[in-house]
């Protein structure tokens, strides 16, 4: 069976300069490693879905984190760097990808033997969405080298929370040297 890889919020509003939630340099360093797991994971035969948060003008959410990824602007576009790669673009409005999505009835059409999750942020979209995946028995992998948050504290918490009580499995991708 295929696998499914989610790649959450790789958006304009999050890795761009200038937006609101602008995540900062090390978030845009992920985006060559996320770049290598869309081709590992297609080349493997995996369903490739990128995750987008979208919001309502007067969504709830910004009592909480200022105006973002507002329907129709820009900011809502995955990132050029991988605009160009097939995969279904899933809208959502909340930290979870599972939340008012059709996301659930997607995985259960295509029953994957993992599901991988790589994007930001660490702490927010993707423990949240990883946390669900979970909670609907699906193995779920976490590439720790294409996963980024503006908070590096609570980004180690959300790896060591996904590993440790979700039971993801936390993985490095990045390719090693031989050795001499």
């Amino acid at each position: 069976m295929p696998n499914a890889l989610l790649v959450v919020d790789m958006l304009k509003g999050f890795l761009e300069e200038g937006h609101n939630l602008y995540c900062g340099s090390e978030a845009r360093a992920i985006i060559p490693n996320v770049r290598r797991v869309i081709e590992q994971e297609q080349a493997g035969g995996s369903k490739v879905f990128f995750i987008c948060d979208t919001h309502d003008p007067d969504d709830l959410e910004f009592q909480m984190f200022p105006v973002h990824c507002v329907r129709g602007t820009e900011e809502t576009e995955i990132i050029p760097e991988l605009a160009a790669y097939e995969g279904e673009r899933i809208p959502k409005r909340r930290y979870s990808a599972f939340y008012d999505t059709d996301l659930d009835q997607r995985l259960a059409a295509l029953k994957p033997d993992k599901i991988t999750v790589c994007g930001v942020c660490t702490d927010i979209c993707v423990m949240h969405t990883t946390a669900d995946a979970r909670n609907r028995d699906y193995r779920v992998e976490v590439p720790v080298d294409c996963v980024a948050s503006f908070d590096p504290i609570a980004h180690k918490f959300a790896l060591d929370h996904m590993e440790k009580i979700l039971g993801a499995a936390l993985l490095n991708t990045e390719p090693t040297s031989p050795r001499n």
